[in-house]
C-alpha cells in the first residue's frame, strides 16, 4: 500500500521533512517529533486553518477506505501501514479529547552509526565495542527502555554485526526492523503477525526454516516463553521490551507469562538463555538538547545453581575490567580475545 502526498493534505510537509520522526494530532494541537528526540508544538492557527474537522473526516475515510475497514464507535481504532509509514487513528468516542492521529516514520535505515554513536556519546568505544563482540560471539540480547526511547532502531545498529551467511528471522506486528533492506545481501525471513498467525505461532514457525537468529520487535506476553525456549535451543535472538532498570528483565518477563506454574519453572530458563541486557535512556546536555545513551548493561548468568546479574555499565559509564569468566569463554570461542577491542568497529572508525 502506497499513501501519496494527497492523502495527507496539510501535514505533507511534515511527512516529507526527513528530520520529522512523527506526526502527533490530538484532536486540538499537532505535535512533532524530530531525530533529535526533541517534541515540539505546531502553530495553534496552522491547525485551526488547516486541520478542519472536514479534513481529518475526509483523511480518515481515505485511510479506511485503503486497508477496507469501517471507523465508528463500534470499530474505534484504525491502522494503516506503508512501506514507511504507520498511521494510527482513533475514534473521538474513546479519544476523549478528540479524534486522534498518530503517524510514525518507520524508513528502512539505520540512523544511528558507530562515528555517530561516539560522537553523540550514546557510548563509549570501549562498550560499544564489547557490544558488538557480544553479537559476534552470538549472544541473546535484551534492549529495554521506556516506549519511543530508540530500542528498535538500537536492534537495527546492532544486527548489521551478524555475519551474512547467518540466517536472521524477524518477527513483527509492524514492520520495523527492515532487517532486508538495511543489510541487502544477507540472510533472511521477515514475517508478520496478525490476528490468525501471533507471535508464538511465529516462533513456533520459523524453528523449521533452519534459523541462526531469531529477532522479535517487541516481548509482551505469553509468546516470550517461546521465545526463550527457541534461544535454549542454541538460537541467537534480539528483543525490545518496556522496563526501566536492566535489573527488572527478569520480573518483567515472568510476569508475562500466563500462569505462576509457568514464571516458577521459567525463571531459571531466563538466566540460562539470555545473556545481554541493555537500557537506552535520554537525558540533556549542556546545551539542554535531548539525547540517548546506553545507560545500563547487564549479563545474566546462572552459576553453580544460582542465579546472577552482572552489570558492566552503570550510569552511562563501564564499571568493570573484566568480564565474567563465562562471558569470557563465549568470546573467546569466537575468536575475541580482548572483550572491549573489536577489530570491525575500528575498521569502521578509521573510515
Amino acid at each position: 500500500m502506497d499513501l501519496g502526498r494527497e492523502y495527507f493534505g496539510p501535514l505533507w510537509k511534515y511527512i516529507a521533512n526527513e528530520e520529522i520522526t512523527d506526526v502527533d494530532y490530538n484532536g486540538k494541537e499537532v505535535w512533532l517529533t524530530n531525530i533529535y528526540n526533541e517534541r515540539y508544538k505546531v502553530s495553534q492557527a496552522f491547525v485551526d486553518e488547516n486541520l478542519t474537522p472536514a479534513f481529518v473526516e475526509q483523511f480518515t475515510q481515505r485511510i479506511a477506505n485503503v486497508v477496507s475497514r469501517q471507523f465508528n464507535k463500534q470499530n474505534p481504532e484504525l491502522e494503516a501501514e506503508t512501506s514507511e509509514l504507520r498511521v494510527t487513528i482513533v475514534h473521538e468516542s474513546v479519544a476523549r479529547s478528540g479524534r486522534s492521529i498518530s503517524i510514525r516514520k518507520t524508513p528502512p535505515v539505520i540512523r544511528l552509526t558507530s562515528k555517530k554513536a561516539l560522537e553523540e556519546h550514546y557510548c563509549d568505544q570501549r562498550t560499544l565495542a564489547m557490544l558488538i563482540n557480544c553479537v559476534q560471539a552470538k549472544m541473546n540480547m535484551i534492549f529495554c527502555g521506556m516506549p519511543g526511547i530508540g530500542k528498535t532502531e538500537c536492534v537495527k545498529f546492532f544486527s548489521r554485526y551478524i555475519p551474512g551467511n547467518e540466517r536472521v528471522i524477524t518477527i513483527e506486528d509492524t514492520m520495523e526492523i527492515r532487517y532486508g533492506e538495511t543489510n541487502p545481501g544477507k540472510d533472511c525471513v521477515e514475517m508478520r503477525v496478525s490476528p490468525i498467525f501471533d507471535y508464538a505461532d511465529a516462533i513456533k514457525a520459523s524453528l523449521r526454516l533452519n534459523p541462526k537468529w531469531i529477532m522479535l520487535s517487541e516481548a509482551r506476553s505469553k509468546e516470550v516463553k517461546f521465545l526463550l525456549e527457541s534461544w535454549s535451543t542454541g538460537v541467537c535472538g534480539m528483543t525490545t521490551l518496556h522496563t526501566d532498570d536492566v535489573h527488572n528483565i527478569p520480573d518483567r518477563i515472568l510476569n508475562m507469562l500466563e500462569t505462576r506454574v509457568d514464571a516458577d519453572r521459567l525463571e531459571n530458563d531466563i538466566f540460562q538463555a539470555t545473556d545481554v541486557g541493555i537500557l537506552i535512556r535520554k537525558k540533556k546536555n549542556e546545551q539542554n538538547m535531548t539525547y540517548r545513551y546506553i545507560d545500563q548493561v547487564c549479563f545474566f548468568l546462572r552459576e553453580q545453581g544460582q542465579n546472577h546479574t552482572v552489570m558492566a555499565v552503570q550510569d552511562g559509564k563501564l564499571v568493570t575490567r573484566q568480564l565474567p569468566g563465562q562471558i569470557l569463554r563465549r568470546m573467546e570461542r569466537a575468536g575475541i580475545l580482548d572483550p572491549f577491542v573489536c577489530p570491525v568497529l575500528e575498521e569502521e572508525l578509521s573510515i
